[in-house]
């Protein structure tokens, strides 16, 4: 996918491992990017209560105890999510942006600030680019087992860097249109109780769903109303399950 998760919800208004959990009205696959981590722990906790397997995608970003999601203070974390059957994938290392193809077998990359830094990828530097956060994310965790997917932050790709990464061996994975909650949104402007009614409403059969693990401009969190909103979608008879290896469109 191309466009921004701000842009959708505008315009309309993320133990062993499992492998396949469809109910009666069909399968989500949850995924969560990496983000400002806050809430990491609660939301862990919720999936582990109602036994939902999601794909997890990794990115060194900063995060609210001023270290780095993939430094070594974060590896009891992503080891614990391991053990309960996540699976992972990779979001970049640096989560800048994928901006225009300057020539053929290029890429323009720009961090979000653009005065913070920005670079133009070659096909090896690509494939660093994307393969660093799940080798780190190994060494890390052992055990994580990584699938051959990326997603592009902010979901903004361009044809070459589609057509590159596919040469790294991955597959882009965005999510589907019902699929963005709304975790990043302005609360005030779109409160909980208003996303989550949303959320169990229109989510439909081989929804992929973005969430992060805590998003530092929102003031009202949505991990609060996560908990219901997957007893909401159980309830229609969803089950949950980690993306297949080859994706899902």
């Amino acid at each position: 996918m191309t466009f921004g998760r701000r842009g959708v919800m505008a315009a309309m208004l993320a133990a062993p491992a499992v492998t396949h959990a469809q109910g009666a009205a069909g399968t989500v696959y949850l995924t969560i990017d990496t983000g400002w981590s806050r809430e990491a722990e609660q939301i862990a906790a919720i999936l582990a209560r109602q036994g939902v397997r999601a794909t997890l995608f990794v990115a060194d970003e900063p995060t609210f105890r001023g270290d780095r999601t993939l430094d070594a203070s974060w590896a009891p974390f992503w080891q614990a999510r391991a053990a309960e059957g996540h699976a992972f994938a990779t979001h970049t290392w640096r989560h800048w942006y994928f901006r225009g193809d300057p020539a053929p077998g290029r890429v323009r990359y720009v961090a979000w600030n653009p005065k913070e830094g920005e670079t133009v990828l070659d096909q090896a530097a690509l494939c660093e680019e994307l393969g660093r956060p799940t080798a780190r994310l190994q060494a890390l965790a052992p055990t994580a087992r990584i699938l051959p997917l990326w997603r592009a932050p902010g979901g903004r790709t361009t044809p070459n860097a589609l057509a590159m990464a596919a040469a790294c061996g991955l597959t882009h994975q965005g999510w589907t249109a019902n699929g963005f909650w709304g975790d990043e949104l302005d609360a005030a402007q779109y409160p909980n109780a208003s996303l989550a009614r949303r959320a169990v409403e229109t989510t439909r059969d081989g929804e992929v769903v973005v969430l992060h693990w805590g998003v530092r401009s929102r003031r009202e969190p949505f991990a609060q109303v996560l908990e219901p909103v997957i007893e909401g979608l159980k309830a229609r008879g969803f089950g949950f399950a980690p993306l297949p290896p080859q994706g899902r469109g």
